[in-house]
């Protein structure tokens, strides 16, 4: 173990590629599915709260403006100068490639000396996976700076021309079963880029507020829930995961088999109490939490249809956090998924709200099979 014993948020970042885009401009970026404008879009907008959002697209040529390799070494980048960083820990839901693994591209896109690089799977939860990682590598003694991020280029697989396959393939099918549509058009409107980087250190930075890290947990459930929220596979009835490479090449374009699709209905009856609740319950035995322990609570959410159900389920499990004590940039930020809690962190940490002493609740849930994650944080001065 380092020889404080603590583990130190010293430097925060967000990248956000190019001009935010409001509500009635999704679509001139995204394009339009069948030169047809999104029954769903006005209805998903309205509950998710989400008024502008980055994509690193040129809504002028359709073309990428940053892979998201890029997109993290910008947030990496933006730490500023780190005397040798030891460990580069990277999490994100969708990298640009299958293989090699999204750190090692990071890498190399930073052009930085050799350094231990890993990169954690998942859809949310991969970025506080990559945080921990890179958390226990300075707590144990085996990094002295350690990097992580988390990082999303959701409008990769978003614009309609990866769409234009199918829906003319399947004009029939797609008619008689919108749920079909739904289920892949829903998250158009959810999803943005984005990404951020924190590095963690085993002293506090020598001006300004630190974040100590107290603990960290991640519990899933997929033990008990089915798959919600995927990408490269199909849904079969029987609640299966048909994967990716299952169906021929054929069918991966008609099929739009790599589009992210979400189960709404299990969302909505599952979500809360699966990925908030459960962990309220756990940390509440195990760590002795209170609500009255937390002056900030920072609550990944991807919709702020969320937000009240998430206020009842606290509640409920005995934690209720008053909203005046809730801080989210959903409506200015987006959802950028794994990204989401380092952009958030990185905003309040900046805005000079913060004050020595204050603790953080974070709050990351992801819906792929039920992950819910919390990190508890202390606000230090250098004294």
């Amino acid at each position: 173990m380092n020889s404080s014993g603590k583990v130190y948020i010293t430097g925060t970042s967000a990248f956000l590629p190019n001009a935010p885009v409001d509500n009635d401009g999704i679509e001139n970026v995204l394009g339009m599915i069948g030169s047809k404008p999104s029954r769903a879009r006005r209805v998903v907008l309205r509950n998710n709260g989400i008024r502008q959002r980055h994509y690193a697209i040129d809504p002028a040529t359709g073309r990428t403006t940053h892979s998201n390799a890029q997109l993290t070494a910008e947030a990496v980048r933006g730490l500023g100068p780190i005397e040798g960083i030891d460990c580069l820990a990277t999490g994100t839901s969708m990298p640009d490639q299958l293989m090699p693994n999204h750190g090692v591209m990071v890498h190399g896109e930073l052009g930085i000396p050799a350094c231990e690089v890993v990169s954690t799977a998942g859809i949310c939860v991969s970025g506080i996976t990559a945080l921990k990682y890179a958390y226990m590598s300075v707590l144990c003694g085996q990094a002295r700076n350690a990097v992580a991020t988390g990082s999303e280029l959701a409008s990769a697989v978003l614009h309609a021309r990866n769409f234009e396959a199918e829906s003319e393939h399947r004009v029939a099918e797609l008619e008689a079963n919108p749920e079909i549509a739904f289920e892949k058009d829903f998250l158009r409107w959810m999803l943005s880029d984005g990404a951020g980087a924190f590095l963690l250190q085993d002293t506090p930075r020598r001006d300004g507020l630190s974040l100590r890290i107290e603990w960290m947990e991640i519990l899933s459930q997929a033990h008990s829930a089915d798959v919600c929220m995927y990408s490269g596979g199909e849904k079969q009835a029987d609640g299966s995961l048909k994967s990716w490479s299952a169906f021929p090449p054929s069918q991966w374009a008609s099929r739009s088999v790599f589009s992210v699709k979400q189960d709404v209905r299990l969302l909505n009856e599952n979500v809360v109490y699966l990925t908030a609740g459960k962990p309220l319950e756990k940390v509440m035995a195990t760590r002795g939490l209170k609500a009255s322990d937390v002056d900030w609570y920072l609550p990944h959410m991807s919709s702020e249809y969320f937000r009240q159900p998430m206020a009842d389920c606290m509640a409920a499990v005995g934690f209720a956090v008053p909203q005046e004590k809730w801080f989210t940039n959903l409506h200015t930020k987006g959802n950028t998924g794994s990204a989401s809690i380092y952009i958030m962190v990185d905003e309040l940490l900046k805005s000079g709200r913060l004050k020595a002493g204050d603790r953080l609740l974070c709050f990351i849930p992801e819906s792929g099979r039920f992950t819910g994650s919390l990190m508890y944080l202390t606000a230090v001065e250098h004294a």
